[in-house]
């Protein structure tokens, strides 16, 4: 039997190779072998009674049937409860006071009244260390150090203007004792002074990239000096970088552990101040003392417990650094913890080679 054809001649189902015409079949959806099966809700074979259809399944009565359960009485009937008070009523609670209106605790602080950064002023106090000050605002309590180039700031810090009386401001930079381990020794409350005065010559070991630098040289002045010894060439550029601003500070980019390669540059200083996070961090004070620190100077350590020695408790570490540095004429005079702002960390102030006084 030969296929049905369509119209041209071209049998159903096949294309046309000349034209490219398809002759389609059947529509899909005309009733027949390929139509739709019924709606799914109808009544059939593949559909579903519907839910509440007056039959064997009934709808259900309602839930507050008059016949039933009676009518549902309202929330605050005042037959059976007693109607709830207004929120805000003034015989129990009081009228709401006004958003602006002055309240026990004060009336509402201004927008820019959050401690230094508002217009508050704050109070200027000198610290019993020289060159060092203390400022109370509205907010914090802070340590200061009057900056030595007004209006640049080296790690973003903040900085305070106090107005003089002939109209002249003066300018302090916040000292933050996160961020500077002798910081933290001020502030942790040294009984002794630290023994860096304006016009003193001051030899930094471990200087980095100038953080505590700048305020040490804020401290000493323009007629005192810092000589800052970093190793890391990175720290270094940001030291230099620095110092171009700062006359009194002259950077050595040199390893502190061979103070004879830049015995050249520095000369006879008062006081060493000695941050490297070395093991034989001790030695290292111990050769530069020998080479830079005049007889009855001072210095300051600053010592790292678990770069010393991580298996050891941090206050044997503290005790073993103390006495190599008294086999080295180095006496410390004081040791306090940098807590909380330094973890494991302690500083040792103390003298080089002391003269005993001789009884008369």
């Amino acid at each position: 039997m030969r296929p049905p054809r369509g119209r041209g001649g071209v049998v159903r189902g096949e294309a046309y190779r000349g034209r490219g015409r398809y002759i389609k079949g059947p529509p899909r959806n005309e009733i027949g072998t390929r139509g739709r099966p019924p709606p799914r809700n109808e009544i059939g074979t593949r559909g579903r009674p519907i839910r509440y259809e007056v039959g064997p399944r009934s709808r259900p009565p309602p839930r507050y049937d008059v016949e039933t359960r009676g009518p549902r009485p309202p929330r605050y009937d005042v037959g059976t409860r007693v109607p709830r008070p207004p929120r805000k009523q003034v015989g129990i609670r009081g009228p709401r006071p006004h958003r602006n209106e002055v309240r026990a605790r004060g009336p509402r602080p201004r927008r820019n009244d959050k401690g230094i950064r508002g217009r508050q002023k704050a109070v200027i106090i000198p610290h019993r260390n020289e060159g060092v000050f203390y400022a109370k605002t509205g907010k914090e309590d802070v340590i200061l150090t009057k900056n030595m180039v007004p209006g640049q700031s080296v790690y973003n810090e903040k900085r305070i203007s106090i107005p003089n009386e002939d109209g002249s401001k003066v300018e302090y930079r916040i000292w933050n004792p996160h961020r500077s381990k002798l910081a933290a020794a001020v502030l942790g409350g040294v009984n002794n002074d630290i023994w860096i005065v304006p016009g003193a010559k001051v030899l930094y070991l471990g200087a980095a990239s100038g953080t505590s630098v700048s305020h040490v040289s804020d401290i000493v002045g323009p007629t005192g000096v810092v000589y800052a010894v970093e190793f890391s060439a990175r720290s270094a550029r940001e030291l230099v970088t620095m110092a171009q601003k700062r006359t009194n500070v002259i950077p050595i980019f040199e390893d502190a552990r061979h103070p004879g390669k830049y015995r050249m540059l520095v000369g006879m200083v008062d006081v060493i101040f000695s941050d490297v996070a070395q093991p034989d961090q001790a030695r290292i004070l111990s050769l530069n003392a020998e080479y830079f620190l005049k007889i009855g100077g001072h210095f300051v350590i600053s010592i790292k417990a678990n770069c010393i020695d991580s298996t050891k408790d941090a206050e044997k570490v503290y005790e073993q650094v103390r006495n190599e540095l008294r086999e080295n004429q180095l006496k410390a005079r004081e040791g306090i913890k940098l807590e909380p702002y330094e973890r494991h960390h302690a500083c040792l102030i103390g003298d080089y080679r002391v003269q005993k006084k001789q009884n008369k």
